[in-house]
């Protein structure tokens, strides 16, 4: 790749430092010749230097990317496979050699686990392109030896990830560990008749954080590389394709976090604080009290949109169980639908059940108000976004309390100042200030 020329030979190396060490009495020569043929010599070695120098900073600066790629790795049992493919997330590897006539295939997966104590894997989904119903391969160490060890596991659903033999044969099952803290995954697996036939076999890698009792896996992250770690394996060309599955889920996710966040998290409180405080403007009235309908209409309908995909999420990642945060959404959705029919239900100002529907609203729609901004910021928890977008929820969330604290202060200085002015109107008794006072039954 790089050519070096006679500059850099021992022997040229060598007279030119004697030549850069002679350089201060060339300078003092009174001989032209040997003036001019040491002068020579010294920019020959400038010149092979500065070759050198370059050929370093660029060695330097490539052999960093250069190691990164599944070409450069070596095992320490010096194990060769046809093809190595750089899988696009989490950082992993796959060296495989398919042996079609037989339909076996060998296979070293290279990935680091998150943690010194977790764990790696590598799975063919016969069936789908998820990791529900995929028989894994999986690699961690030994908690006690600190001996890297191979299990397998057919992954039926998410509640119950335990070591379990696979659907197909598998053999020549090895780990090994590397000095740059990752895990080799060796092993040979018996290609179904239906995958060889097709050529092609989903697969399934990702990286988990330790492993508990039992060899009971801990949950993975659910970021978007965790999720977007699968694709389809052309065992003939050697290709390996994505899958649009992960991206299509973030999506979803991702609309599902923006409607509840802008309905629950937004309008709700927005609408709970025109009630509160701008109708206490007798001017106000009756806008605030359409203000209010349109915020709470507004961000029920957005909220149950929030709502359906949320829903539809769950149909689509079975196993996958964050309870809290549903049964939150659940609670919701069921008091936001009474609080909005029970608008229609509303009994007049001077109405008996006037007081007790008051109670009833206020107290439903605090609810409504509080488990809106948990069950946000629990799914922030979940979805895992950069940090900007919960500093800038949180910002709003403090900006709309603070303005409550001065529109709360505000208020009852009008509310005060209201009740004095009514208790020094002509009707408290005295006849519009002539002294007599009136009987206030009359």
């Amino acid at each position: 790749m790089f050519s070096f020329g006679k500059d850099l030979s021992a022997n040229s190396s060598y007279n030119h430092l004697l030549c850069l060490i002679k350089f201060t009495s060339c300078l003092n020569s009174q001989n032209q010749i040997t003036y001019t043929s040491c002068m020579l010599r010294f920019k020959m070695s400038a010149s092979s230097a500065a070759a050198f120098l370059r050929f370093t900073f660029w060695t330097l600066l490539i052999s960093p990317a250069v190691s990164l790629t599944c070409s450069t790795q070596k095992f320490n049992k010096n194990q060769v496979f046809s093809t190595c493919i750089d899988l696009p997330y989490l950082s992993s590897y796959l060296h495989f050699t398919y042996d079609s006539p037989i339909a076996t295939l060998s296979v070293a997966f290279v990935a680091t686990p998150p943690k010194s104590g977790g764990w790696i894997a590598w799975a063919i989904n016969p069936k789908t392109t998820g990791m529900v119903g995929s028989q894994a391969l999986v690699a961690y160490k030994n908690s006690t030896t600190g001996v890297p060890v191979v299990r397998t596991y057919d992954i039926s659903s998410y509640s119950s990830i335990v070591p379990k033999d696979l659907s197909f044969a598998v053999w020549d099952k090895t780990a090994e560990s590397r000095s740059d803290g990752s895990l080799v995954i060796f092993a040979k697996i018996k290609v179904t008749d239906d995958l060889a036939a097709s050529g092609k076999i989903n697969q399934v890698w990702q990286a988990g954080p330790g492993v508990g009792d039992g060899g009971m896996l801990v949950k993975h992250e659910f970021a978007a590389a965790n999720l977007q770690s699968k694709g389809t394996l052309d065992l003939k060309n050697g290709h390996t394709s994505g899958s649009s599955g992960g991206d299509t889920t973030i999506k979803k996710k991702n609309i599902h976090g923006i409607l509840n966040g802008v309905s629950w998290g937004i309008l709700f409180p927005l609408g709970a604080m025109i009630a509160r405080y701008i109708r206490a403007f007798e001017s106000a009235d009756p806008a605030w009290f359409y203000l209010h309908m349109l915020c709470q209409i507004s961000g029920y309908a957005i909220g149950v949109a929030g709502w359906g995909t949320g829903l539809k999420l769950g149909t689509e990642s079975p196993g996958i169980m964050y309870s809290s945060h549903r049964n939150i959404g659940i609670a919701l959705f069921v008091l936001a639908t009474v609080q909005i029919f029970a608008l229609f239900l509303r009994p007049k100002k001077d109405h008996k059940y006037r007081f007790y529907w008051n109670i009833y609203h206020h107290g439903v729609g605090y609810a409504v108000l509080v488990l809106g901004i948990l069950n946000v910021f629990k799914g922030f928890d979940i979805l895992n976004p950069d940090r900007k977008w919960k500093l800038a929820y949180m910002i709003i969330i403090i900006a709309l309390g603070a303005i409550s604290l001065l529109l709360e202060a505000i208020t009852w200085v009008v509310i005060l100042k209201r009740k004095s002015g009514k208790s020094n109107k002509p009707y408290d008794g005295y006849n519009n200030g002539q002294g007599g006072r009136q009987n206030l039954a009359t």
